[in-house]
């Protein structure tokens, strides 16, 4: 039985909670974090409480820590973790510094234990679907595409963390950086990339072409908003034989020649969705994968480190 603990009780652990707690193989025995009324809500779900982390790590035995912090917390976290011997799964992004990747896989291939970062989109059903498309060449070869993922400035983050660019990196690291990993993970390294931004108070909006080296190119919307504009994320991708859709939560295929179809992904209803994410299997999958790998001791290269530094080398070109 692995014994799992989450380490920060913000807004994405509602995902990560419930998910865990389905794995038959794993006990769910800890959860933490600094403030003790984000705790409150997990009071019923069978885990030990702590409001500090050194004595979470003191008092429990560990085989695996999901963290849950804050992103310019993640590294540090994960590699203190390790060097405990403990397997670490991690929410994304790695770090706001391409440098810390190599720290981060150093400590894990040092301690002999797995670590994963929580790129959940590459998990997520309807963008799977597009992957595999991609790379079957169902369509055809694709030509160009367009994603985007759209919200509200958060106003919920502890000491406004989400707000701080040296905390948070802002939309390039909390929106952008979903559909950039699923790109590069789909179809590689970029030879170009054009980027466009716009910030005044509260307001941060990214706009990235993405130019490959077959022709093809994508270009990416991801935004901040002042007004209490709803959470949206989506895609259009052409290919030399249809048209892929993903919009307001419906996939839809259009065949050249054929009629078009929708493809529905099945959703999971249990547990609560938070921060207006849809409640799905996705969570569940990439913590299933995580633990999987672990329990067969196996490195978890569905995510590899030469990738993750690709985005974020990618992510240098909205500070020029």
């Amino acid at each position: 039985m692995l014994k799992v603990a989450v380490l920060g009780a913000g807004g994405i652990s509602g995902c990560h909670v419930p998910s865990w707690k389905r794995i038959e193989e794993a006990e769910l025995v800890a959860i933490c974090d600094i403030m003790p009324d984000r705790l409150e809500k997990y009071k019923d779900s069978g885990a030990r409480l702590y409001e500090s982390c050194d004595e979470m790590l003191k008092n429990e035995k560990i085989d695996i820590l999901d963290i849950c912090l804050p992103t310019f917390l993640h590294a540090e976290f994960a590699i203190r973790a390790m060097e405990m011997g403990i397997n670490v799964i991690c929410e994304k992004p790695i770090s706001l510094y391409k440098e810390d990747v190599d720290k981060v896989y150093a400590a894990a291939k040092e301690n002999n234990v797995k670590f994963m970062i929580a790129h959940v989109v590459r998990f997520w059903p309807e963008y799977i679907f597009l992957r595999d498309a991609v790379v079957n060449k169902t369509y055809g070869k694709m030509l160009t595409g367009h994603t985007y993922r759209l919200g509200s400035t958060p106003k919920w983050s502890w000491e406004n963390w989400m707000k701080r660019k040296e905390c948070s990196g802002l939309v390039p690291f909390d929106l952008h950086i979903h559909d950039l990993d699923y790109l590069v993970y789909t179809f590689g390294a970029p030879v170009n990339v054009i980027t466009h931004r716009a910030q005044h108070e509260d307001k941060d909006v990214i706009n990235a072409t993405y130019e490959f080296e077959d022709g093809s190119f994508i270009t990416c919307d991801s935004w901040w908003v002042t007004s209490d504009y709803p959470f949206s994320f989506g895609y259009r991708f052409t290919f030399e034989q249809g048209v892929i859709e993903l919009k307001d939560g419906k996939l839809m295929v259009y065949p050249v020649g054929k009629d078009a179809f929708e493809v529905k992904a099945e959703k999971d209803n249990e547990g609560e969705a938070v921060i207006n994410l849809p409640a799905t299997d996705a969570y569940y999958e990439e913590i299933r994968y995580f633990a999987d790998c672990v329990l067969q001791n196996k490195d978890a290269d569905i995510i590899k480190p030469e990738e993750l530094k690709t985005v974020l080398e990618l992510m240098e070109s909205f500070e020029k």
